[in-house]
């Protein structure tokens, strides 16, 4: 069968569970993973906090096949679709103990630490200490604050919790999910799909294309159908304003579509590429850019959430659009056989609304490198320091030579409808020497750039305010010597 041609629904969800394949037909595709463990499977340890991603309790490991290696990450349970389990390994808390009954290492270190009280959280706790306790390396305290960073307790004050994470390992990874890594790595080669699941139940449709090319015949079929990436944002429409999702299309399933590549010039981040694995690399050149993604959140969210989505959402206080605005970065979008590449300037056209065609589909973001001369800062500033919604998002990407000015991109986010560049700002800096002065002129260009709203978050006022202060702090960083330019942005 083509990639053109209709296929029907009727094929199963298939996963593995417990060592073997659980096959699930005619479940709702817009059930969560969270409400089928409770209600489908009576699995009742994992538990429903705030329905969002944002407490944890709902917490459960995924394992997937990576370079020939079984791999678990965390996600959040109560935003992560049942039908995305499809060719996935699912561990919930229940899985956790040995065929004789005996205590997971993690679970034999949070009784020894007294890492539970009330016991509602635990189980969240120790799934994504189960994720940890599968990562390469010996965490350390600030590896696994980071880790547990998404997963909230009210009772025990997080110290024995901690106590039992750097515990939890003395001899290394030894576990039954170890010992039988070669057999479930096997059960997912046997489930592996092509071309890519198609799923219906309820009246609802759900696709998982395993190519690039059976995306856009799915999309070209289906052109209404929602693009569901990490679900981190799309997943709470259904799980907060109870909405049905008729139709969507699941890009995480297609092959090649998470790769990060990178030439001379440019990285090319796949559209599927979770925050967690564009980190590394973007942090690397970039260093603002990866805290600015850490910042965004949990290691569960990141885990699903992608920077493809985030563009794609067109939300005015997404985090990455405004640092990718200051970059210069593009898109590549595909509609059936035909690609185009759009500059990010271009892209947003008004309040959640894109350039984006019907059956249209981002697929990759470029992202230049830096080039000589370059600064880049950027700044997020939320009621909470971590895991917020930015009452404002900066970035600054200005080019220095012979002490002007060559070049200046200045964009923010939570500004205005769009995450929009500030075109008077970076007027008054280019072609002018990098001094206060200049930073004063383009400091009140850059009040007349915006004319933000006042909300929950921030008055505009405070905005306007805080967008002004920002420029001020990217200069007085940048003027001092780049060591100590380290240390203030990052403290070491």
């Amino acid at each position: 069968m083509g990639n053109g041609e209709p296929r029907r629904l009727v094929e199963p969800i298939r996963f593995a569970h417990r060592g073997r394949i659980r096959e699930i037909a005619g479940v709702d595709p817009n059930t969560t993973v969270l409400n089928w463990l409770r209600e489908g499977a009576g699995l009742t340890g994992t538990k429903e906090g705030c329905a969002e991603g944002d407490c944890g309790a709902c917490t459960v490991a995924l394992g997937e096949a990576v370079d020939g290696r079984l791999r678990y990450r965390a996600v959040n349970a109560c935003i992560q679709f049942v039908p995305t389990l499809d060719g996935k390994e699912l561990v919930a808390v229940e899985d956790l103990r040995g065929d004789d009954g005996a205590l997971h290492p993690v679970q034999q270190a949070m009784v020894e630490a007294h890492g539970s009280q009330c016991g509602f959280c635990t189980p969240g706790f120790v799934m994504s200490l189960f994720a940890l306790y599968h990562a390469e390396g010996k965490p350390d305290r600030g590896v696994i604050n980071d880790a547990l960073a998404g997963n909230l307790c009210r009772c025990t004050g997080y110290r024995p919790i901690v106590d039992a994470a750097l515990a939890m390992r003395p001899k290394g990874r030894k576990d039954k999910f170890t010992r039988a890594e070669r057999e479930t790595l096997a059960l997912l080669q046997s489930i592996r799909r092509d071309p890519g699941l198609a799923y219906e139940a309820a009246g609802r449709r759900f696709y998982a294309p395993a190519s690039e090319d059976e995306l856009a015949a799915v999309l070209e079929r289906e052109p209404s159908a929602r693009i569901l990436a990490g679900g981190t944002d799309l997943a709470l429409e259904v799980t907060k304003q109870h909405r049905d999702l008729d139709a969507l299309v699941y890009v995480g399933g297609v092959r090649g579509l998470d790769a990060i590549a990178e030439n001379a010039t440019h990285f090319e981040i796949g559209a599927a590429a979770p925050y967690t694995d564009a980190m590394a690399t973007l942090a690397a050149v970039y260093p603002d850019f990866g805290e600015v993604l850490r910042r965004l959140g949990s290691v569960q969210i990141r885990n699903a959430g992608t920077i493809g989505g985030n563009v794609a959402n067109a939300s005015p206080i997404g985090d990455t659009p405004p640092l990718l605005l200051a970059l210069g970065a593009s898109v590549i979008l595909r509609k059936g056989g035909q690609r185009r590449e759009l500059p990010l300037d271009d892209f947003f056209l008004g309040y959640r609304k894109t350039a984006l065609a019907p059956g249209e589909v981002l697929t990759r973001i470029r992202i230049p490198k830096p080039r000589p001369g370059l600064r880049f800062g950027a700044y997020k500033i939320s009621k909470r320091f971590d895991q917020d919604i930015s009452a404002v998002c900066a970035a600054f990407a200005v080019e220095v030579q012979g002490g002007a000015v060559r070049a200046a991109r200045i964009a923010m986010g939570g500004m205005a409808a769009v995450p929009k560049r500030a075109a008077g700002c970076e007027g008054a800096l280019i072609g002018r020497p990098w001094i206060e002065a200049t930073v004063t002129a383009a400091a009140a260009a850059l009040e007349r750039d915006f004319a933000p709203i006042s909300d929950m978050r921030a008055s505009a006022r405070y905005r306007t305010a805080v967008a002004r202060n920002l420029l001020w702090r990217f200069f007085r960083i940048e003027a001092l010597a780049p060591d100590a330019a380290h240390v203030l942005r990052y403290g070491t």
